[in-house]
């Protein structure tokens, strides 16, 4: 008899705490938005008294500061205890220099990162992959999660993979896009994972740790006579990587029947253009594929899941023979570089092969900023052209370097899920009433739902937008609602502030939220709501 499926209305910190929780006996935590609420989930399953895989109270301990949670990391590995963090931006930033220490240790740990920002020209709280760009040389595998539903499965192949290969993981979502989205979601179960765990390896850790009863001499200083060849020395570590977290990918997929590989096809078979991304905004990828092949055309997605260490047969396999231009998003800017992180990994893989495809690289995201159907539909018709363009962006005008794709006219790409947007003010209700009532058609129908709240840094008293999906299929729109079916507005400001039936679908309901009378409401909307009520 098939196992009862059991589902989960979450956010992908949630997730993400939820399989942390099972494998970790110490978490050392700083808060810092987006990565904040994971170590508040698991501080309070703690406090609740929750037994993780070991039969054990997972220990939480609040530090100082990011450098003092990833300092209190490194010493809690070294004594032989499994331990984890959450963090993001600069966060992780201040934990750099103890990773190198953990990493070149090879000592068996796992941090979860809600992606985000750097503070560059200015400070910003929203999510991009700037931070674990950052990081990208200290020796820790990077594993990518492009949905909530991926963050539950599978957050728990980096504490399987980092047991077994002794090589630190950053378990790595999009902050805010994943981290906050609200989702209907599988859950995993810690039954069925006990049984993935590698003994020996655990065994193998344990007997590593400090001992007063077993001296070791550790953190040495090493000069230029040993220390070349001594960090050469960890390459065949490295090199296993991906083989052990190919084979805990399967595992997975015994389990919940989703399969992923280190890269994954998505799109047609005999695809000319692809797009290869990460994140996020694959999910979005994957939307406008269906809908571009529908129509007709042959375009794909290889989505990344093991970016480090980046095991390119793996991903030439996955790459249709039939691509002919390939377009590299990043969500990352290295000013002065030839080229972004994954595309510049990209081109490396195709140097000196038969007839490589012509590929071309762009920017998406940074700092949260929208990534649309339409703009992945720029994407695809750049790719069309005779000498596409290079080193592009999209999402934005620039009209300074001159750099972005032509913005096209948002498409609803998904005529089957049922779109709802609320106007609202920081502190008036409106979100904490969004987030009950996805949570109660999550959890009391057979319906998938989705919610995201858009947000100024300021938050109270700040502007608001509810965005909410629900629907008979998983929802894939990793994207603000911009055709919606029904829009709501509680703060009557709002309409001469925003255009707020932009979008509105044709026979499609708005809400207002006002003082007026119906006698007089008409003497206080600006024309272009007059004329879409008409």
């Amino acid at each position: 008899m098939a196992k009862e499926k059991k589902f989960l209305t979450c956010d992908g910190n949630q997730a993400a705490a939820h399989i942390s929780y099972m494998f970790s006996e110490v978490a050392s935590i700083y808060p810092i938005t987006p990565s904040s609420t994971m170590a508040e989930y698991v501080d309070e399953w703690a406090a609740a008294g929750r037994k993780n895989i070991f039969g054990e109270v997972l220990r939480v301990q609040e530090m100082q500061s990011e450098a003092g949670a990833a300092g209190a990391v490194h010493g809690s590995l070294q004594a032989g205890a499994l331990t984890t963090t959450y963090t993001a931006s600069q966060g992780l930033l201040l934990m750099i220099p103890n990773m190198y220490k953990i990493a070149g240790e090879l000592l068996p740990a796992v941090f979860h990162i809600s992606a985000r920002a750097l503070a560059a020209q200015a400070l910003s709280i929203f999510g991009d992959h700037q931070d674990v760009m950052a990081a990208r040389q200290t020796g820790f595998a990077m594993f990518f999660s492009g949905s909530v539903q991926e963050v539950m499965d599978l957050s728990a192949v980096p504490h399987l993979a980092t047991l077994e290969s002794r090589i630190p993981f950053m378990n790595i979502f999009d902050g805010f896009r994943t981290s906050h989205e609200i989702q209907k979601v599988e859950e995993m179960q810690q039954e069925d994972l006990i049984p993935l765990i590698d003994q020996d390896a655990l065994k193998a850790f344990r007997e590593r740790a400090l001992n007063p009863n077993n001296p070791v001499t550790r953190g040495t200083a090493q000069n230029d006579d040993i220390y070349f060849q001594s960090r050469e020395a960890a390459n065949p570590f490295f090199e296993k990587v991906p083989d052990i977290v190919e084979k805990y990918l399967n595992e997975i997929y015994k389990i919940t029947g989703r399969k992923y590989g280190l890269f994954d096809y998505y799109g047609a078979e005999d695809a000319d253009r692809v797009i290869i991304a990460m994140g996020s905004v694959t999910e979005a990828i994957k939307e406008t594929v269906d809908y571009l092949n529908a129509k007709g055309e042959k375009v794909g997605l290889v989505a990344v899941h093991l970016y480090r260490p980046f095991k390119a047969e793996a991903f030439l396999a996955c790459v249709p023979k039939t691509a002919k231009r390939i377009a590299v998003l990043d969500r990352t800017k290295e000013p002065g570089a030839l080229g972004q992180p994954l595309y510049m990994d990209v081109k490396d893989c195709f140097f000196g092969k038969a007839d490589a495809p012509t590929i071309v690289g762009g920017i998406y995201g940074l700092s949260s900023k929208d990534t649309t159907p339409a703009q992945i539909m720029s994407v695809y018709e750049n790719l069309a052209m005779n000498m596409p363009k290079n080193d592009f962006t999209i999402g934005i005008v620039d009209d300074v370097t001159f750099k972005s794709l032509p913005m096209k006219e948002e498409v609803a790409v998904d005529e089957k899920t049922y779109e709802a947007k609320f106007y609202g003010l920081g502190s008036d209700g409106t979100v904490g009433a969004n987030k009950n009532t996805i949570k109660i058609i999550g959890d009391n129908t057979n319906k998938y739902c989705q919610a995201y709240f858009a947000y100024d840094s300021k938050k109270s008293g700040g502007f608001t937008a509810s965005h909410l999906r629900f629907g008979d299929d998983p929802i894939r729109s990793t994207y603000l609602v911009n055709t919606p079916n029904f829009v709501a507005c509680h703060v009557p400001a709002y309409l001469h502030l925003y255009d707020v039936t932009k979008g509105l679908k044709k026979g499609g309901t708005f809400l207002l939220n006002s003082v007026w009378s119906k006698e007089d409401v008409g003497n206080y909307l600006p024309d272009n709501v007059k004329k879409y009520l008409a």
